[in-house]
C-alpha cells in the first residue's frame, strides 16, 4: 500500500476482446457519461472503445434510450448464462432511465430510484430514530442536549489530520491479512491512499483496473475514529478495492464478461457494492472486537484520551455500545432525501430535520445535505442503508463460521438486489 497526499493518475490496460453484447453495453455507458459526467465511475475495458466514444459525434440521449432498449431486447438470444443475462437486464434498465431523464422525460423521483437500483427504498419511522436517540441519551454522560453530548464525545475521538495516514497504515494491512486468509488475492493488487478536501463524501475508491485502486479520504469534516475504522474497511478490504479486484480477476479475465470492466453509478450494481462494503466491517472488525480495536487505534492516533488507560477502556466500551444506535440515528439522512426529493419539502426544513431528528451539528447536517442535493448522488443515498440491510439478511442465513465464504460470493459473482432477494425468499 502507498500513502500519499496527491492522487495518482490511473490508466487503462489491455483486456480481452468483448463479445457484441458487452461491447455495446460498454459503449452505451461511455456515451451516457458524456451527458451525465460521473456516470462511469471506473473503466478498465478496451482502450479502443473509450477512444471511439471520445472522438465520435455526441450521441443524443434520446438515441441512447433506443440503444438501451434494443440491447435489452437482444439479451435472450445472445446471452446464455442466466445470472449474467439478469444482471445486464437490470443494469440496462438503469442506463435507459438515466438517458430518459437526460433527454427531458419526467420520471417521478421514487420511480427513478426504483428503476436505477431495482429496489424501492423504505421510509424509516421517526419513532425508530427517536428510540435510538433515547438509548443514546442514556449512554452518553454529561449534561446538555443529546446533540451537544454527541459533539463532545466525537471531539474526544477525532483524529488529527496529520495522524490520519498513520491510522490507515495500521488498519489496511490488518484488513488485508484477514481477506488473504479467506479469498484468493490477485497477484499485484495494491491501493494508494490520499487525503483530499472539497468533496461531498467522506471516502472514495477510484478503481483503475489492473487490481489497483486510489482511495481518497476527505478532511472537510473532522474524522471520528469509531466511524473511520469502518470507512477504511468500506473502501479497501473487504470492501470496494477487494470487490473490484476480484471481479476483474473472475468476471473479466476468467469468464470474459467484459461488461464488468465499467463501473456505473446509479445502477443496481451500486446497491450490492455499497451494501457489501458497509457489511465488510462486520467481518474484519466484528462487534465483539470493536472496543479493543478502538483502544489500539486510539494509541496509534495519539488521541488525548489514550493517555489514561482506564478512561480509554471505558470510552471504547461506550463507543462499542452506542454504535448500533448511532447507525439508526444516521437513517435520518435517508428520510431527509425523501423529504427533499419525493415530498418536495423546502431545503431549510430538510436541514432542520437533520439537525433536530438526526441530531447532527449544523455544519455536519449541511455537509450531509450537500451529498443529498448533488446532481449525481441525489438518487444514491439509499444504496448504503438498503444495500447493507438487504445483504445482512442474506448473509445471516448461514452460521457465523460460514459467513466469510458466503460473503465471498458477493466479491466474484454478478448479483443484483433481486437475485439476493430471491435467495432470501427461497430460504424462508
Amino acid at each position: 500500500m502507498t500513502t500519499d497526499r496527491t492522487p495518482a493518475v490511473g490508466g487503462v490496460r489491455q483486456v480481452p476482446v468483448p463479445d457484441p453484447i458487452a461491447r455495446d453495453y460498454l459503449l452505451l455507458a461511455l456515451r451516457l457519461d458524456h451527458h451525465v459526467p460521473g456516470t462511469v465511475d471506473g473503466y478498465f475495458g478496451p482502450a479502443s472503445l473509450k477512444a471511439q466514444t471520445d472522438m465520435e459525434q455526441l450521441r443524443q440521449p434520446a438515441r441512447l434510450v433506443e440503444d438501451a432498449v434494443a440491447l435489452r431486447e437482444r439479451l435472450p438470444g445472445e446471452v446464455d448464462d442466466a445470472a449474467r443475462r439478469h444482471w445486464l437486464e437490470l443494469q440496462l434498465v438503469a442506463l435507459e432511465t438515466l438517458a430518459r431523464t437526460r433527454a427531458g422525460e419526467s420520471v417521478p423521483y421514487l420511480e427513478q430510484v426504483t428503476r436505477c437500483f431495482a429496489f424501492t427504498p423504505s421510509r424509516r419511522p421517526d419513532d425508530r430514530i427517536e428510540a435510538a436517540a433515547a438509548a443514546l441519551d442514556g449512554l452518553l454522560p454529561g449534561s446538555g442536549s443529546l446533540a451537544e453530548r454527541l459533539a463532545v464525545e466525537d471531539e474526544r475521538w477525532t483524529i488529527p489530520p496529520e495522524r490520519l495516514l498513520g491510522v490507515v497504515d495500521a488498519l489496511v494491512p490488518r484488513y488485508r491479512a484477514w481477506a488473504a486468509v479467506h479469498y484468493p488475492m490477485p497477484d499485484g493488487e495494491d491501493l494508494r491512499v490520499s487525503l483530499v478536501r472539497n468533496q461531498p463524501w467522506s471516502g472514495y475508491n477510484w478503481y483503475d483496473g489492473g487490481y489497483r485502486s486510489r482511495v481518497d479520504f476527505n478532511l472537510d469534516l473532522p474524522v471520528r475514529l469509531p466511524a473511520f475504522i469502518g470507512t477504511v474497511a468500506h473502501e479497501t478490504y473487504p470492501g470496494h478495492h477487494l470487490e473490484h479486484a476480484r471481479k476483474e480477476q473472475v468476471l473479466v479475465e476468467e469468464l470474459r464478461h467484459l461488461e464488468a470492466s465499467v463501473l456505473v453509478i446509479n445502477a443496481p450494481e451500486c446497491l450490492i457494492s455499497e451494501g457489501l462494503a458497509n457489511l465488510g466491517r462486520e467481518l474484519v472488525a466484528p462487534d465483539a472486537d470493536r472496543a479493543a480495536l478502538l483502544e489500539e487505534m486510539a494509541v496509534v492516533a495519539r488521541l488525548e484520551l489514550a493517555g489514561d488507560a482506564a478512561a480509554l477502556s471505558e470510552a471504547a466500551a461506550r463507543q462499542a455500545a452506542i454504535a448500533t444506535e448511532r447507525e439508526i440515528l444516521d437513517e435520518a439522512r435517508l428520510n431527509a432525501a425523501l423529504l427533499l426529493h419525493a415530498d418536495g419539502r423546502p431545503r431549510d426544513e430538510v436541514l432542520r430535520y437533520l439537525v433536530d431528528v438526526g441530531r447532527l451539528a449544523p455544519v455536519v447536517a449541511a455537509k450531509r445535505l450537500e451529498f443529498i442535493e448533488h446532481p449525481l448522488w441525489r438518487l444514491y443515498i439509499y444504496v448504503y442503508f438498503e444495500g447493507e440491510e438487504l445483504l445482512r439478511r442474506w448473509l445471516h442465513l448461514v452460521p457465523p463460521a460460514d459467513r466469510p465464504a458466503r460473503f465471498g460470493r458477493l466479491l466474484s459473482e454478478p448479483h443484483t438486489p433481486r437475485s439476493i432477494q430471491h435467495e432470501i425468499e427461497a430460504a424462508d
